[in-house]
């Protein structure tokens, strides 16, 4: 009996340890995606602030598509702006000019002898 007792005893435990971890890991994980969004937000308000509002809603809608050259435009933008190199707005042009070359692929030629 006092063998049964304390299997239960140390599975309650046990039990208890496994739901406050698994609390404490989706507490950090809530944390981690406000400050990811925080920061994103931050981001998309910096690029907004220098181009124009043509230039943002093409940006937004090639986000959909090409995520990962829009965030290189986007660190562009950034990295212009924090060095003090933008003193004016970027066009939709210049982004659509921006965007063509970075979205370019790379040809790879495999040459068999």
């Amino acid at each position: 009996m006092t063998d049964d007792r304390e299997l239960e005893e140390i599975k309650r435990k046990r039990l208890m340890d496994l739901q406050n971890q698994a609390a404490a890991n989706q507490a950090m994980q809530d944390r981690e995606e406000v400050q990811k969004r925080t920061a994103d937000k931050e981001r998309q308000d910096v690029v907004k602030r220098f181009v124009t509002p043509e230039a943002y809603e093409r940006l937004t809608n090639v986000k959909l598509v090409r995520p990962d050259v829009v965030e290189n435009v986007e660190n562009q933008v950034i990295m212009l702006a924090q060095s003090g190199r933008l003193n004016r707005l970027i066009t939709d042009a210049e982004v659509k000019s921006l965007l063509a070359r970075l979205s370019e692929k790379r040809e790879t030629k495999i040459e068999r002898r």
